[in-house]
């Protein structure tokens, strides 16, 4: 009698064994998996991109900014709010819009602040000349971020053309010679029409 408890011992940890290499197996299988499938969708997103260049199509306003590297965090410049009446006829119209300009390092953020009135001035000149229905639709957004854009460096001697304004002159499209803006992106950080 005295043989048959030592039998089962080694039953039952055959069968914990048997347990723990098949929850191992399944991990594995099961990150194995996760891996590939995150793979074939980062492949999958990078086709993509590669074919809206390709056909020429122009990429979202969010996707035109830069990747960041980790080693060189970006920097923002936050403006006071501009509060401005519209140039609507019908109505007396105002709107209060928070900007927030993001630059390429902090020396030019430095550098940025000593052409703040130039550029404040710029802005609400901008602003001003704008309808209520402008600004409501998201195009209008959009445009007023490229106009900004435009605004925040002018002062700074940087001219930035309009591609979508500027008309082809002549016979042949030429391209202009992209002109370095050291500010990458205007964000709103709060935008009220009334």
């Amino acid at each position: 009698m005295s043989s048959a408890p030592a039998a089962d011992a080694p039953q039952k940890g055959n069968k914990k064994l048997i347990v723990i290499i098949a929850a191992v197996l399944l991990l594995v299988l099961g990150g194995g998996g996760a891996f590939a499938y995150i793979q074939k969708q980062k492949a999958a997103a990078a086709a993509a991109a590669g074919d809206d260049e390709e056909e020429g199509e122009a990429p979202a306003p969010h996707a035109e900014a830069k990747k960041h590297d980790s080693k060189h965090p970006p920097t923002f410049v936050p403006l006071e709010p501009f509060v401005v009446n519209l140039a609507d006829k019908e109505a007396d119209r105002f709107a209060q819009v928070g900007v927030t300009l993001e630059v390429e390092d902090a020396k030019f953020a430095e550098e940025l602040k000593a052409y703040m009135p130039a550029i404040r001035n710029g802005i609400l000149m901008v602003l001003a000349h704008k309808t209520s229905q402008e600004l409501l639709s998201q195009e209008g957004k959009i445009a007023l971020q490229k106009e900004i854009l435009r605004e925040s460096v002018l002062p700074l001697g940087i001219e930035i053309d309009d591609e979508d304004d500027a008309p082809a002159k002549g016979k042949g499209k030429k391209k202009r010679r992209a002109v370095y803006n050291p500010v990458s992106a205007v964000h709103f950080s709060n935008f009220i029409v009334q």
